[in-house]
């Protein structure tokens, strides 16, 4: 036998070691490292240690650690918490914010938008543009890009550019500032057109191409007559959005409908869209057509522009209507602007007065009056009334305007009163009636309301309340020669149409529809209930007394040879803003109607505050030359009286 002193034991050559277990592996463990060898015997026989040890039968001693309870409670309770609080996360995180952080994730990863969509052109009666949107570019210049000089890029480019230019500099000059400015995003110029673009992109210098040009291209709204027609279209802002006229009414029909594509987040991190079908973006052929006629646009301009000038005058406004359907084939303002450039005009410029601002018409509402009374019965048109030519009335003095020159005319009919535009006539006429029916009959025609246009911001016409006009007899004098109330341009030209069209108030408008590449309809236009406001043999009647003023009384500058045309002049002070009326500012206007034998077409022109004149000698010669291109545009035949 040979002696093993890891168990101190003798052992038989012929033993085999046994498969060792877990205890014995420790055992080997501990016989290898020392740990646990026998203790040597003190001096008392003992071995050292603590109590606790025990030798076993082999003799070798065994440390018993004894089993703490605190820890192994507090172990489980760290155990527990934790786990409880990862429960309570997860529950939080899964359901209660659950529909938070989905949506926080498709936001992350998903994108919807709409693609960009141009919108429906524009055009006139007669199929003339005058909005489109179209392609244009903006030039950049990145100078620390340039490979060339930049006095040679400059002297290229030059020829190619449209560059405002201060005193004393040239185009060169001007660009060599703009790149010594920064090194790079210096903006040269917008709105460049696609044919401008590529010169610039093919340019070269020495043969080699230029670097440090970028073309950002963008769609623009164009409106290729420019300030024609800036009183009805309006313009379009820089977020595609209409600011004014039927830019602004009408967005929803200028606007395509396009659904929105939505677009994933791929791996790469690039957008990528979803589910996209072939013939996805569709564009329809169709546009917005409206009642304006181009020509008769221009004419009016034009005469009105002149009359402004010539007369030193603040603003002016020609409207022409046809009184059959309330089609308003021209709207002009002025000062008006360019929608090409509407940033560099004054904020003011773009509203249309013609139906944004009131005023008192003063006389060129008396042909109302006077078929007001004769509707109710009142009068008729040989009625005689006294002229005094001034009367006193609650304090107040009401005369003539010619009262200096003409002094009383005396027995006058209601026909002569309004050919001689008699302000002290009216109110004798006016007060035939009871105050409370000719309340009503001017609430009957609108006054009070808008006129219902499509243009947007019309405001409302202006008349005192009930009691007040009842009670008080200025407020009917006043009212029966065209002050005390106010009312717009466009309202006065739908008033006067009802005495061209047989007494139906119609509704004046612009849009006449959206018709496609063939000129077929697509939409019309719903046309309004029209409103029986004058029996037809009332505006006869009023149309021949009116035909009279043009003849031979205040509108003979109306007057166009081998025509029968009706009208009526207004000359009227300007109210004060603090109450009264101003003793120099006045406001001028003339409204006719033609052909007298068969009317159709109403031309109002208001001019304001002209230094001179009345509305007989400035707006009814504008009146006049609108008529006259409407009679070469629209083909009339000369009257057979």
């Amino acid at each position: 036998m040979s002696y093993d002193p890891r168990f101190d034991r003798y052992r038989s050559p012929n033993f085999k070691r046994p498969k060792q277990s877990g205890d014995s592996l420790r055992g080997s463990f501990a016989a290898r490292t020392g740990w646990g060898k026998q203790a040597k015997p003190r001096a008392n026989g003992s071995f050292g240690g603590s109590p606790q040890q025990t030798v076993p039968a082999w003799g070798r001693p065994v440390e018993r650690l004894k089993p703490s309870k605190f820890r192994l409670w507090a172990v489980w309770a760290v155990l527990m918490l934790g786990g409880l609080g990862l429960a309570v996360n997860l529950f939080y995180l899964q359901v209660t914010r659950a529909p938070a952080l989905r949506k926080q994730a498709e936001q992350q990863q998903t994108l919807k938008t709409k693609p960009f969509v141009p919108r429906r052109p524009i055009v006139d009666r007669a199929g003339n543009v005058l909005a489109i949107d179209r392609q244009v570019y903006t030039l950049y210049a990145h100078p620390k890009l340039f490979k060339h000089s930049k006095a040679e890029i400059a002297a290229k480019l030059a020829p190619m550019l449209q560059i405002e230019l201060s005193p004393g500099t040239t185009a060169e000059t001007e660009l060599l500032r703009r790149f010594n400015l920064a090194e790079s995003g210096i903006t040269i110029a917008e709105s460049l057109t696609q044919e401008v673009a590529d010169r610039i992109a093919a340019m070269q210098i020495k043969d080699s191409p230029v670097d440090g040009l970028e073309l950002l291209r963008q769609q623009q709204r164009f409106y290729p007559q420019q300030e024609l027609a800036a009183d009805i279209l309006g313009y379009v802002d820089g977020e595609r959005k209409g600011q004014a006229g039927v830019e602004y009414s009408q967005q929803n029909l200028l606007e395509r409908s396009m659904p929105s594509i939505q677009f994933s987040r791929s791996i790469e991190g690039n957008w990528v869209p979803d589910r996209l079908t072939a013939g996805f973006v569709q564009l329809d052929d169709l546009k917005l057509q409206l009642t304006i006629d181009s020509r008769l646009q221009r004419a009016a301009r034009i005469a009105l522009k002149e009359k402004m000038k010539q007369h030193g005058a603040k603003r002016g406004t020609v409207i022409v209507m046809d009184a059959r359907n309330g089609e308003l084939l021209s709207v002009v303002a002025e000062p008006s602007y360019d929608p090409n450039q509407y940033f560099n005009f004054d904020l003011s410029r773009y509203k249309n007065w013609a139906l944004t601002d009131v005023y008192e018409p003063g006389s060129t509402f008396k042909a109302i009056n006077v078929a007001i009374a004769l509707e109710a019965g009142a009068v008729k048109p040989n009625t005689v009334f006294n002229d005094e030519g001034r009367i006193y009335m609650d304090g107040w003095t009401i005369q003539n305007s010619d009262y200096q020159q003409a002094g009383a005319r005396g027995p006058s009919t209601v026909t002569d009163i309004l050919k001689h535009s008699s302000n002290v006539g009216m109110v004798h006429v006016m007060r035939s009636m009871k105050p409370s029916l000719y309340y009503q009959a001017l609430e009957k025609l609108g006054l009070g309301q808008t006129a219902g246009t499509d243009l947007p911001f019309e405001v409302t016409s202006q008349l005192k309340n009930r009691d007040q006009f009842i009670n008080s007899p200025v407020e009917v004098a006043t009212t029966a020669f065209g002050q005390g109330f106010s009312i717009t341009p466009m309202q006065l030209v739908q008033l006067n149409g009802a005495l061209a069209n047989g007494g139906k108030l119609v509704t004046p408008h612009v849009v006449r529809g959206l018709f496609d590449r063939e000129g077929e309809p697509y939409w019309k236009l719903p046309r309004a209930v029209t409103r029986q406001v004058f029996s037809p043999a009332t505006t006869k009647k009023v149309l021949e007394m009116m035909e009279t003023v043009v003849d031979g009384g205040t509108g003979k500058a109306a007057q166009i040879p081998g025509y029968r045309i009706a009208g009526k002049t207004g000359t009227a002070q300007k109210a004060n803003a603090g109450g009264g009326y101003s003793n120099k500012a006045i406001i001028t206007s003339f409204v006719g109607i033609m052909p007298v034998e068969a009317p159709r077409y109403v031309v109002l022109a208001v001019i304001d505050e002209p230094k001179e004149g009345t509305g007989g000698t400035v707006a009814a010669p504008i009146v006049e030359s609108v008529m006259e291109a409407l009679i070469s545009i629209e083909k009339i035949a000369p009257s057979k009286k």
